[in-house]
């Protein structure tokens, strides 16, 4: 169940902006082929995939999808054989009402790895994805795994009240209430924002970021989002708290990414220096160091993440 993306979508498509390394349009992506697969519990979940070579695997935050990574894909394919995985209720998957857990997720990961025959691979996951790897590493282990990339995710959303505070900033907590934040996501009504004034939404803005803009059109105009689908997960991925994977059973390389714009880099750091072997980039302020910065400076992360893995 594979088809080329000019296949799928049954057209080309050419960016807002024409940037030097970047694809002007989807054609430029060569290789690129949208696929399918089946969750063990019956749901259709498709994939992007270009390139040969040791398998990356991307595993996209809350609300992204595969189209808002056209030029990672793009500038990696070259070197790795490139996945990105639309999880279930994202992207061209299929939308349903039910496993709307990470821990669902994550087994949904390791069906597209055994479904694909991946032995070994990398894995890099970004805001949600990052808890979505976490799970399935609790879950399944890191027998397939080679190396680690997390981009700017707290270890626990969710701030328990008997937290110091140095735990809530080791953890990047934010929120003491999964509704407040999920009325804030969906302008419901005003966030709990705890001690930090924090909102990751501020940054979701295609101003003085074209490589941005360009994936985000294009992933706006072919693969627009089901708000309603997506909320389904929020509650459960707030309240989760990752710590004792990542002290305990984290033993592959890390490379943790993240930003001066991020309310919880200092949980990023700690992330880095808790894992057995981790490390840190943190992309400053006038550099698109927020929460979208490898969408944002595709060309320098996708540099640096191909530094670590071929270290």
């Amino acid at each position: 169940m594979i088809k080329t993306a000019l296949e799928y979508f049954g057209r080309d498509y050419e960016f807002t902006h024409t940037i030097p390394g970047l694809p002007t349009k989807l054609s430029d992506v060569k290789g690129l082929e949208i696929g399918a697969f089946h969750t063990n519990d019956g749901v259709k979940l498709t994939y992007w995939k270009a390139g040969k070579g040791i398998p990356l695997v991307f595993v996209p935050g809350w609300s992204s999808n595969g189209a808002e990574y056209i030029n990672l894909i793009h500038l990696l394919k070259d070197k790795y054989e490139v996945y990105v995985l639309d999880q279930r209720n994202h992207g061209l998957s299929d939308k349903v009402i039910f496993g709307n857990r990470i821990s669902r997720l994550s087994a949904d990961l390791n069906d597209m790895l055994v479904s694909l025959d991946i032995k070994k691979a990398h894995l890099c996951g970004w805001s949600m994805g990052c808890s979505v790897i976490w799970s399935y590493i609790d879950l399944f282990g890191s027998g397939k795994i080679e190396k680690l990339v997390f981009i700017d995710e707290a270890a626990s959303i969710y701030c328990h009240s008997d937290w110091t505070e140095e735990q809530r900033i080791n953890a990047g907590a934010f929120t003491t209430s999964a509704e407040a934040m999920i009325s804030m996501y969906y302008g419901k009504g005003p966030s709990n924002r705890l001690v930090v004034n924090t909102d990751i939404m501020d940054f979701y803005t295609v101003t003085g970021a074209p490589a941005f803009e360009n994936s985000h059109v294009f992933a706006e105009e072919m693969v627009p989002p089901d708000m309603a689908a997506l909320e389904h997960i929020l509650f459960d991925h707030i309240l989760n708290d990752w710590r004792d994977v990542l002290t305990q059973k984290i033993s592959k390389p890390v490379l943790v990414v993240s930003g001066e714009h991020s309310n919880w880099v200092e949980s990023q750091r700690w992330i880095a220096e808790t894992v057995s072997d981790g490390r840190a980039i943190i992309y400053d302020k006038k550099n698109n160091g927020d929460h979208f910065l490898h969408l944002k400076e595709p060309l320098t992360f996708t540099r640096q993440l191909h530094e670590f893995l071929s270290m």
